[in-house]
């Protein structure tokens, strides 16, 4: 059995994603849209910070893989009826896509979650571009996992947050009490 090593599946994904028209920064601006409101001195660097931190795991990686090479057997008609069609035309009753895509942000908690929930319905940045492509390149999964990445980059970002919040907190505690 041939063991492939993670910074080969890491990059696989990352292929993928930019093969897909899909940018770090593009991800980014979607996590900076939904988390700037709780930080105004938020910086897109943090952004892509925790999006590359996000494509670290395993999880959205092979999730990534999955889906969009579903995505690019669908445009290949290579998939067998009824599958072909449901993937090609994004079938609105179709949620394997969905599912893959939110399995892989239970590790980034309720947040991540909801997030990932509101990104699905609000379609914003590349999500949207991704979405509205009906005559050319399939990304039925696609922009899902895109939504997913972005969901659990804004999780991890607003915990850490939280926590330089508190420590911050603490710190100026503990310099007064001494």
């Amino acid at each position: 059995m041939k063991r492939i090593h993670s910074q080969e599946v890491k990059m696989a994904a990352m292929d993928r994603l930019k093969d897909r028209g899909v940018t770090i920064d593009a991800i980014a601006e979607i996590v900076y849209h939904m988390q700037s409101p709780y930080k105004e001195d938020l910086t897109l660097e943090a952004c892509v910070e925790s999006v590359l931190a996000v494509l670290n795991k395993r999880e959205i990686q092979h999730a990534i893989l999955v889906g969009v090479e579903l995505d690019m057997l669908a445009e290949r008609n290579l998939l067998s009826e009824p599958l072909l069609s449901l993937v090609r035309d994004d079938e609105g009753l179709f949620g394997c896509d969905e599912t893959l895509a939110l399995g892989s942000v239970f590790g980034y908690g309720s947040i991540a979650v909801t997030t990932f929930g509101h990104l699905d319905k609000q379609k914003i940045g590349i999500i949207r571009q991704l979405d509205t492509k009906k005559d050319g390149p399939v990304h039925t999964f696609t922009d899902d996992l895109v939504a997913s990445i972005a969901a659990a980059a804004s999780s991890r970002l607003a915990h850490r947050l939280r926590d330089e919040e508190e420590q911050n907190g603490e710190d100026g505690r503990n310099a007064q009490a001494n």
